[in-house]
């Protein structure tokens, strides 16, 4: 079986795990710092906040930056539910911006079309959370922009791109937004197992994410509201959750940021060669833009369906049989029978909608052998063809 993307667990990893397990702190002890400031040093971010999965993140971080009831998040269709979701947990509003044709991403043009009409009506987002799918970033110069003018608060759901820059930077050094969050699953760049992360440069939101992860509690004599009692004291001073990473997943963490670089060098490794096999079939292959370096969390490809004569579902189920564990990503969120509920509906966002009745991830993560690859292209050559 080849999965469309899988964790890479080596000794030392193992190692760093086993050595927590031996230590006193099993959670909240130092490997969580540790991980923290690694993140930081790759980023050239201020301030890190590990959590028990990007969910987490992206809910803290609409907490941290004030979205409540009343207020509006705007996102992009195309992407896993969490990144609209996490506007519901606070009791707002979410609304969705179609992508850009050629990146995938949330298109900038579309999004100030909708904030010129927005703010003529008096419903200008609070928050706008750009999604950088396939490891791949938006156009954030662009989005920043947007923001200062019709004064939105950004998080860059990073949850794919741990590791990609954008115009030379690294992603999450929070140059064009107010908090970026990543993803540490199995299948992404590098894993805790679970696990996220909220990078900031603002220290007051750091401070509000930090008590939004352990239940609102500080020993902080500087947050409390009265002196404490004793070395024993904490007060909770605002409604937090258990949102906590342990330190045998950041351990893992710590271990796997070692191979960064690496692993997201032998990604676009693996995306070239998979551009060069499939150049010549009826294919739309992802396009990089020039201001990025992909983390290459996923390679999407999207069928021509006009040129060939089998279905997207064909082709999906004919690489299946063979073993190759394609995936798709995504199913556009407004299309979810729970959105659906709140009033969205097919055709709301066409290009989202498009992209999903031609993608397929293919299989892409650092241990897939030239191999395994041929398989993949040979396979889908015969797909196409069937």
């Amino acid at each position: 079986m080849i999965r469309y993307g899988q964790q890479d667990i080596n000794q030392a990893d193992i190692d760093a795990v086993i050595s927590v397990l031996k230590s006193v702190n099993l959670t909240q002890g130092p490997a969580i710092s540790a991980f923290e400031q690694s993140v930081l040093d790759f980023t050239n971010a201020k301030y890190a906040v590990a959590v028990n999965s990007a969910t987490s993140a992206l809910h803290i971080a609409c907490m941290a930056l004030g979205l409540g009831p009343g207020d509006r998040l705007w996102t992009t269709p195309n992407t896993f539910v969490a990144s609209a979701n996490c506007a519901l947990y606070c009791g707002a509003q979410v609304d969705f911006v179609d992508i850009d044709p050629l990146t995938y991403n949330l298109c900038p043009i579309k999004l100030e079309e909708k904030l010129i009409v927005a703010k003529n009506v008096g419903k200008l987002p609070k928050i706008v959370v750009p999604v950088h799918l396939t490891g791949q970033p938006c156009d954030m110069a662009a989005i920043h922009a947007l923001g200062k003018e019709y004064g939105f608060k950004i998080i860059e759901d990073a949850s794919h791109a741990i590791g990609g820059r954008y115009k030379g930077e690294a992603i999450g050094n929070g140059r064009y937004s107010d908090i970026t969050v990543f993803s540490f699953h199995p299948v992404k760049i590098i894993t805790t197992a679970e696990g996220g992360m909220a990078l900031t440069n603002d220290a007051e939101v750091a401070t509000r994410l930090g008590l939004l992860r352990s239940h609102g509690i500080t020993r902080d004599p500087a947050l409390m509201t009265t002196l404490a009692d004793g070395p024993w004291y904490y007060q909770q001073v605002a409604l937090g959750f258990n949102y906590r990473m342990t330190d045998m997943q950041a351990a893992l963490g710590v271990s796997q940021m070692s191979r960064l670089v690496e692993y997201v060098k032998r990604r676009h490794e693996i995306a070239k060669r998979y551009d060069e096999l499939l150049v010549d079939l009826p294919i739309t292959l992802p396009r990089q833009h020039e201001d990025s370096y992909s983390a290459y969390h996923l390679y999407v490809i999207r069928l021509q369906l006009d040129k060939i004569a089998v279905s997207h579902l064909q082709v999906f189920e004919a690489l299946r049989a063979k073993d190759i564990m394609v995936n798709l990503h995504y199913i556009p969120v407004h299309t979810q029978p729970y959105y659906q509920s709140m009033g969205f509906k097919q055709g709301d966002y066409p290009l989202a909608e498009q992209y999903y009745r031609e993608a397929i991830s293919i299989p892409m993560h650092p241990t897939l052998t030239q191999q395994e690859q041929d398989f993949v292209v040979e396979c889908i050559k015969e797909a196409i063809c069937l």
